[in-house]
């Protein structure tokens, strides 16, 4: 597969940041695309081995959780598609009120958007999840949500490899 082939396949599995489908396409990946979990671990080294400032950068691009408060233009088919899979278009006017406090809290903290796996979670668990994590350290958090992009590249990988 040419690296432009590669980057329309897999450019998008990391929000906004088709940087890291080239940088894993220039490693080499003759023996993992029919592989996820190989290679997920690959988009997973390339990211942690990133410079601080481009992981900053990554994690904020992602958009901020439930759907009805994310300005449209940021969310991607695939964090529409999750983010519906997880209830987060179906929330209460408390539960997008919650969501919208949490939100700037967690920005304003962090200077990231808040950032899960969310497929199967409910917006219930992940409300809970994102109150416990406002609570963590900057470093803790900043570690969470790298692997927590890791997980969600693994999961459309998996997708991209299973269609």
């Amino acid at each position: 597969m040419d690296k432009a082939s590669f980057k329309e396949k897999f450019g998008a599995v990391v929000e906004r940041s088709p940087w890291m489908a080239e940088a894993v396409y220039e490693t080499g990946i003759e023996d993992l695309l029919t592989d996820a979990k190989k290679l997920g671990a690959r988009f997973k080294s390339v990211f942690l081995a990133a410079s601080p400032d481009l992981q900053l950068a990554t994690l904020r691009a992602h958009p901020q959780l439930a759907c009805g408060l994310a300005d449209p233009v940021e969310l991607t088919t695939d964090s529409v598609s999750e983010q519906k899979g997880a209830g987060l278009d179906q929330c209460s006017a408390a539960e997008l009120a919650e969501f919208s406090r949490l939100n700037a809290a967690y920005i304003e903290k962090f200077g990231f958007p808040m950032i899960i796996a969310v497929r199967g979670r409910d917006r219930h668990k992940i409300l809970r999840l994102f109150r416990m994590r406002l609570q963590n350290d900057a470093v803790l958090e900043y570690q969470t949500a790298l692997r927590q992009v890791c997980q969600i590249a693994r999961l459309r990988i998996g997708d991209i490899l299973d269609a």
